[in-house]
């Protein structure tokens, strides 16, 4: 099992970076080409997330991307460290900015939609610690050279 593992401050020039680098590893990894613009879509919508996650939420940590390369199947992980709670934990108006944070979960939930379309095989956590988001495509493998 092959790994790339990326970390980025939480700014969104980076993310083109993190986009590119995904493609050309998941091209290496056998991923098929016309899935391509797909993994890159998805990786691209992830970290925007995440980056968000983090200005949102004042985190100073890096966000992170896993790209793991399996015998049969390539995987991304992105990784952000930005606090979630229950939604039953919040009272709606109890602050000042509470549709600011309505407006930012809005956001959230259609970036995940989005990854949703994009990958078939996705996994999201969150908790207090951050969450994850971990999206895996199937891999030909390479044909052996004479």
């Amino acid at each position: 099992m092959a790994t790339v593992e990326l970390r980025f401050s939480a700014l969104p020039e980076h993310v083109r970076t993190a986009r590119l680098v995904a493609a050309a590893v998941a091209r290496r990894a056998g991923v098929d080409e016309a899935v391509l613009d797909e993994v890159r879509l998805a990786v691209g919508e992830a970290c925007t997330r995440a980056v968000g996650l983090h200005q949102s939420n004042g985190v100073d940590a890096p966000v992170r991307v896993a790209l793991i390369e399996d015998e049969k199947q390539f995987s991304i992980e992105v990784g952000d460290e930005a606090p979630r709670s229950a939604p039953g934990d919040r009272v709606p108006g109890a602050r000042p900015g509470a549709g600011d944070e309505l407006e930012a979960e809005g956001e959230d939930e259609m970036g995940l939609a989005v990854i949703s379309g994009l990958v078939d095989d996705v996994e999201v956590t969150a908790g207090e610690s951050g969450g994850l988001i971990r999206m895996r495509w199937p891999t030909t493998p390479a044909p052996l050279l004479p």
